[in-house]
């Protein structure tokens, strides 16, 4: 079966940018990989109204990308903070994939807001696909798809 004999409409890709595929959602979690735990602290950050930043922060609690978890300061009420979940530190590698492409195609022409670096040697991060056996870092050009278990023959308007 070739790609386009094959349906999408179980596509891990698809299902992924259901739950992470906006825009402001990405924000904020970038946001929260980068210490941002609280609704007004992502609210002056990202420039997001309440309505629209209540909405994606619950998206991602009842994704399981995000959880609460209850504060309070002195004199005033209860409230939360979003803490990303084991669920949501496991897309660190996409934003940094996505720093990484910015950084290369469309980035301030003084050079990147940010740097990640490795802690122990104080080189800068990538992310790479590599191989399980070997662990070269490989191209597109270098691999091969092929239809997995959940591939299903896809109708013609598809």
């Amino acid at each position: 079966m070739k790609w386009l004999e094959m349906s999408t409409e179980n596509c891990t890709v698809q299902r992924t940018l259901d739950v992470v595929g906006e825009k402001w959602t990405l924000l904020l979690l970038r946001d929260a990989f980068n210490g941002v735990r609280r609704f007004d602290d992502f609210r002056r950050h990202v420039g997001l109204s309440e309505a629209v930043l209540s909405d994606r922060l619950r998206k991602l609690v009842t994704a399981g990308i995000l959880s609460t978890v209850p504060y309070q300061e002195r004199g005033s009420r209860t409230r939360h903070e979003y803490r990303l979940t084991p669920k949501g530190r496991d897309l660190w590698p996409v934003l940094v994939a996505l720093r990484q492409w910015g950084e290369t195609y469309v980035a301030d022409p003084e050079g990147p807001v940010i740097e990640i670096r490795h802690r122990d040697c104080d080189a800068p991060v990538r992310v790479v696909v590599e191989c399980s056996e070997e662990h070269d870092a490989l191209s597109p050009y270098e691999v091969t798809v092929r239809p997995g278990p959940a591939a299903r023959v896809g109708s013609p308007t598809e």
